[in-house]
């Protein structure tokens, strides 16, 4: 096997929850530029169709699906949508995930502020959101005996910060998730069964913009807590989690499972001192 077949994408299925995200859309056309047909699971049909139409822009493949990754039945009926469209899938990630004001504990604030509906919404979006669409789409890879799936983890997981605890909470329980599961589907249902996660550092993206910059560009405190104590001295961008992102949805990884790969500037091996 030549060293770009390795790593090729060409032909392969990938269903791929939270993909209108700012990180999610730069790992979809990524992707699809690579020859994947894009199989595209959102909440809101009008961001899914525009990356549809994106993809089929720059002349990929890929079909868009109307899903709620918390609702098992709304699942349900995309899977026999794919089945019956597609016949099966080669690889299933999980991006649909975030955060709600009510989960965070503010410096303001303390513990006996959380909000308990959200912290469970907030646990529902990010748990159940990965749970669930695993569970209506294995049957698809079942069927042809090999399946990949990637979840996407969170520095936050393995290193609890300030503030959003219901968030962490969440992907600690992805990280376990994604271990035991590699471990169940390779037992139960062979080698050709695999699970891993990408666990981003800190990525500048529309939803924490204003809780690490100022308007004027500068480093809010938080903001400069993280970079202090990130190696690399600078954010993430979108495009630096698509060389782990191919290696882990390509055959290039075919040994590698129960994995938690790291992209976050050697944020986690870092003490601080």
């Amino acid at each position: 096997m030549g060293f770009s077949d390795l790593f090729s994408l060409e032909g392969k299925k990938i269903a791929f929850s939270g993909a209108t995200g700012v990180l999610g859309k730069t790992m979809a056309l990524h992707l699809a530029g690579a020859g994947a047909e894009i199989l595209i699971l959102g909440r809101t049909p009008e961001k899914v169709e525009e990356l549809v139409r994106e993809i089929h822009a720059m002349g990929g493949k890929s079909t868009g699906y109307s899903a709620d990754v918390t609702d098992e039945v709304s699942l349900q009926k995309v899977a026999q949508l794919i089945e019956s469209q597609h016949g099966s899938i080669d690889v299933l990630i999980n991006s649909a995930g975030g955060n709600m004001p009510g989960a965070v504990v503010r410096p303001d604030q303390n513990f006996l502020d959380l909000d308990t509906d959200s912290l469970r919404k907030v646990m529902d979006l990010n748990y159940l959101g990965t749970v669930l669409p695993i569970k209506a789409l294995l049957p698809l890879m079942l069927k042809q005996g090999k399946g990949n799936i990637l979840n996407i983890s969170s520095m936050a997981a393995t290193r609890p910060m300030t503030r959003v605890m219901g968030y962490a909470s969440a992907k600690a329980a992805i990280d376990n998730l994604t271990k035991w599961l590699s471990v169940e589907l390779a037992q139960k249902h062979g080698p050709e069964f695999r699970v891993n996660a990408i666990a981003p550092g800190f990525f500048l993206t529309e939803q924490n913009r204003t809780l690490l910059t100022e308007a004027d560009g500068s480093l809010t405190q938080r903001g400069n807590q993280i970079i202090t104590h990130t190696p690399m001295n600078r954010f993430g961008k979108p495009e630096d989690l698509l060389g782990a992102l191919q290696w882990l949805c390509s055959d290039a990884s075919a040994f590698v499972t129960g994995t938690i790969v790291a992209v976050d500037g050697g944020f986690s091996a870092y003490s601080g001192v």
